[in-house]
């Protein structure tokens, strides 16, 4: 085999070191400083392969209802060659106090906003399914646990009498190899053995995250870092002196979603107050036609709604 000369080796290990580091850029969780309610970016994926939305939200670190949601009418099993997806990286913080832990049930995603820098991290989240929703409220995380046991509450032993009464640390541990026991008891934010069911509504009530997105929770999280978990499928939001408005399906249109591809539209009552409540004294500069378009199509995604 031929020698490589110093050149082309210093070539060969930039080239190297350059597609580990966009490759390590595709999967990285979304950081940025909460000085405005707007944070992120959206970026895009062009399909080439073979690979189908589930494998292309864990590459990208998104959940798969949102990138259903963000690309209307793509075909989520054998997306067509050569269409560029949006990757709805680009989010409204939700409306809530900006510490801890933050989940909103209705985009699927948990807020991380650390002390002391002032930057929030951002994940996508697996929760319960219809009849085993995640509720809603404020608690706090009560323990951290590494390499957890599971062990399966009678409810879900009842429906499942095959289980063992407890599972240790592995590959069938649905856990993961990370835990954050909430103090209310039963409910865990925790990895997956499963990771394909990120960004949809499987669990039995816990939030799963993608494997290396909660090992990284877990190092930064403690023992008593408070979590408010709220439902809001309409998100408004204020950066760059313009108002964005973010809307989500609902529960039920979430598995509409997933199960046919296209949800049944439904009416949000509270819309105007909610745009005319945020806009404030700048109402007259709400494009309602651009309100009632996004209201419609629940792209998951920030739409300027101001001129």
């Amino acid at each position: 085999m031929p020698k490589c000369s110093k050149h082309t080796y210093r070539q060969l290990r930039r080239t190297f070191l350059l597609l580990a580091m966009s490759m390590l850029a595709a999967v990285a969780p979304t950081w940025a400083f909460a000085t405005e309610d707007r944070i992120g970016r959206f970026e895009y994926y062009q399909i080439t392969g073979q690979k189908n939305l589930l494998q292309i939200a864990r590459l990208n670190d998104l959940g798969y209802i949102e990138l259903l949601a963000a690309n209307p009418g793509i075909d989520p099993w054998v997306p067509e060659r050569g269409r560029t997806l949006v990757l709805p990286k680009a989010h409204l913080l939700p409306d809530a106090p900006r510490r801890g832990i933050v989940i909103n049930l209705a985009e699927m995603r948990l807020y991380f906003f650390r002390k002391k820098s002032g930057r929030v991290l951002t994940f996508p989240i697996g929760i319960g399914r219809m009849g085993r929703e995640t509720p809603t409220g404020v608690t706090h995380v009560k323990e951290k646990r590494k390499n957890p046991t599971w062990i399966p509450p009678a409810s879900i032993r009842a429906e499942r009498p095959g289980l063992p009464s407890e599972v240790p640390p592995g590959p069938r541990n649905p856990l993961g190899h990370y835990a954050l026991n909430l103090a209310w008891q039963g409910y865990v934010i925790h990895g997956t053995n499963k990771p394909y069911g990120i960004g949809r509504r499987v669990s039995s009530g816990c939030i799963r995250l993608y494997p290396e997105d909660i090992a990284l929770l877990f190092r930064l999280v403690s023992v008593g870092t408070p979590v408010v978990i709220v439902y809001q499928p309409v998100k408004l939001g204020w950066s760059g002196g313009e108002l964005y408005m973010e809307v989500h399906p609902t529960a039920a249109q979430s598995d509409e979603l997933e199960a046919r591809g296209w949800f049944t539209p439904a009416v949000i009552r509270t819309l105007n107050d909610q745009v005319r409540n945020a806009a404030g004294a700048t109402s007259y500069r709400v494009a309602w036609d651009i309100v009632y378009d996004a209201a419609r199509k629940r792209r998951g995604v920030p739409i300027r709604i101001t001129r």
